[in-house]
Formats: structure tokens, sequence, C-alpha cells
């Protein structure tokens, strides 16, 4: 193999796929990223067995020659290095061939490196997916969609399907579900899809999401997603993004959210988010994040925490709208203050049903819910 091509256009196309390369895996051939060329341009592939990453350079765009094939072929490089390297050139244009045995000659100015590649007949062959199910949402959606939920999946590993985020689609309703069983996060929207495209229980992992958020565009691109058996692939232009859905059943976790409350509060996001952050300086001495809320005589809410070693903080907020039965509370105010960083409206409703029931938060739409379950606390 032997070509020339656009720096930038190369490291662009390594950085997306260097997101599927594992640090840690015992198959040497996976600690690497394929490229091969074809008649259309050259393919940069990398994969860790549960992600794969293929991102396609064409010869060129309208404008300007990107790729100039010389000789056909293709070859696995170590990525560790390869990354590294092609963002450290120093010339706009690179020339690559691949000698006897793999090895890779990188030029590009004065610069001369040699590698060590490997056999791409090694490398594992991409799905080929159905593609029954696929719709397309805008990217800027998805991402706000996996902002809003993925922060709420568990770290634990002896849970496994907790550590990704819930998919269905019914109804035209595409909705995603995050828990660790101490909070829930759900996100919904309405799509313009055909009512016969419907799917439920399909479980992706946080950490795939948030790798794959960090490839999304941010200008309006629309992502096409393909639902197969045991994999998504998701379409971006000229990146090409497969992931292995989690095994397992997603418990039900509609019953455990109240329809009815007993106090129900507005407030300012803003305004509540930073007293809860000052409230949750004290609280995080005593390694509990406990903050308290309670409902004040005077029509308002008090934020509150305690230290033994440093001492107490209280601060008064104004509400919006207060309802129903005054009520003392106690939460980790570090996951509250998780969901205040991804609500995305100026006020927020809570709805509370009791001291030992869940705290629900809502924007001023009904585009998301979270939860939180409450601490029993003896003061």
């Amino acid at each position: 193999m032997k070509l020339t091509i656009s720096r930038n256009e190369l490291n662009e196309a390594v950085q997306h796929v260097a997101k599927a390369v594992s640090a840690r895996t015992t198959i040497p051939i996976l600690s690497g990223i394929k490229i091969e060329t074809s008649a259309q341009g050259v393919t940069l592939t990398a994969s860790d067995t549960d992600i794969s990453i293929q991102s396609f350079i064409p010869l060129e765009t309208a404008d300007k020659t990107i790729v100039t094939i010389h000789r056909s072929g293709s070859v696995v490089l170590p990525a560790k290095f390869f990354v590294e390297i092609v963002r450290k050139l120093p010339n706009e244009e690179v020339h690559l061939e691949v000698g006897e045995r793999f090895q890779t000659q990188i030029t590009s100015g004065a610069i001369d490196i040699q590698l060590v590649g490997l056999d791409p007949e090694e490398f594992p062959v991409l799905p080929v997916l159905e593609e029954d199910q696929v719709f397309s949402i805008p990217g800027d959606l998805l991402k706000s969609m996996i902002r809003q939920t993925v922060f709420a999946v568990t770290t634990n590993e002896s849970t496994p399907i907790l550590t990704g985020v819930l998919w269905s689609l019914q109804d035209g309703v595409f909705k995603f579900v995050a828990t660790d069983r101490h909070r829930l996060a759900t996100c919904k929207i309405q799509t313009d899809v055909p009512e016969q495209l419907h799917f439920s229980n399909v479980v992706i992992s946080g950490k795939t999401l948030n790798e794959l958020s960090k490839i999304i565009p941010d200008q309006n691109t629309l992502v096409d997603i393909v639902v197969a058996d045991n994999q998504v692939l998701f379409k971006l232009g000229n990146v090409l993004f497969f992931t292995r859905m989690l095994d397992g059943t997603f418990p039900d976790t509609t019953k455990i959210i109240p329809t009815s409350f007993r106090t129900e509060l507005i407030l300012n996001t803003k305004a509540l988010s930073d007293a809860i952050d000052r409230a949750y300086l004290l609280s995080r001495e005593e390694k509990t994040n406990i903050v308290r809320l309670s409902t004040t005589e005077s029509g308002g809410v008090e934020i509150s925490s305690s230290s033994s070693e440093l001492g107490r903080v209280q601060e008064q907020l104004s509400v919006s709208e207060l309802r129903g039965d005054p009520l003392r509370i106690a939460f980790n105010s570090k996951y509250m203050l998780d969901v205040l960083k991804v609500v995305d409206s100026e006020k927020l409703f809570i709805g509370l049903t009791g001291a030992m029931s869940p705290i629900i938060i809502k924007p001023d739409h009904d585009n998301s819910l979270h939860l939180i379950l409450p601490y029993r606390t003896t003061n």
C-alpha cells in the first residue's frame, strides 16, 4: 500500500476511531487501527469487540484532493503511537507506504518514521446489520438526551445491565432511562417515524454513549440509527459507530415514579443549584453529602447542611409556587447537583410525597424527569 493523504483529514479520522481502541486488550490486533484503501478512498477501523468505529476519507471533496492512492492495500498500525504521530506531523501532506512484513514508512516534511505493522487479515470483520429498524434524529438532540440520562448509570459492575441506558421506541416516542437504584433519569422526544417501527429493552453502555457523544458533530446534522438483534449502528456522515447491546433485562422503573404529590414546589433552577452547591461544601466534609430541604412558614424553602467539625449552613430561598403540606427531606446533594447541571429550563418542578418517598424533579417541559431517593436522618 502506498498513498499520499491530507494530515488534517487523517488526524480527524484517527481521533474518531481511536475511541474504540482498548488500552488493556489481550488480543494484540485490537490494539491497532486498520487502514485500507478502495477505489473511493481510505477507511480506518478500530474495535474493542464491544464497540467498533469506522471512518471513511474520500479521495476528494468539492474543492480539493484529499487522498492520492499510488498502490492499494491495507495494514494495521499500533494505535498508541500512530494517534500521537499523526497529531504531531509537521506538514499538511503525509506519505504512507507499507513494505515487506507490513513494515510501514510515514513521511511528512523532514520527518521519517518507521512503524511495525500487523497483518490486516487478522483484524475482526465488522458486523453486517439488517437495516429493517432505521430512523434518524438530529445529532444535537441525541447528545442532549445522552447528557440528561447517562450520569445516572451505575459504575458497579456487579449489576452490568444498570451500567447502561435503556432505549425504547413506541408510538413514535423515543425514550431513555438510566438508574443506579438510588436515582433515576429519563428523557423522551416525539419522533417522526413510521408507527410500525418500535423496539424495547435496548440497553447501551453509558461509557459507550459518552464516547458516541464526543463524535457527534455540534452542527445540526442527522444521525441515522440502525437497531438490529444485538447491535446498534450509528451513521454520522463518514463515520460508522457500532456497539453491542448489554445482555439482560432492564428493571421496570415505572412503578416507583409517583403520579401525585403532597408537596409541590416551583423554583429557579440556578438559585437552587447555587444554594445546594454551597451546602454541599459542608456535607462533603462529613463524607455523607447530606443536604436538607425544608418548607418554611413564610412560604419559601430552606436549604441546610452541617458538619460536626466545621459547623452549619442555612440558606433561605424564595419559590415561584408552593402548594401542599409542610415538609422536611434529606438527600444526597451530589445526586441533586448532577440533575441540576442538566436541567435545561430556567425553572423546575419538585414533587414530594413524604420524607421517605422519592423526590421528583422536572424542568418546565415534559421531555425529562429525574428521581432521587431521600436519606433517612435522625435530625
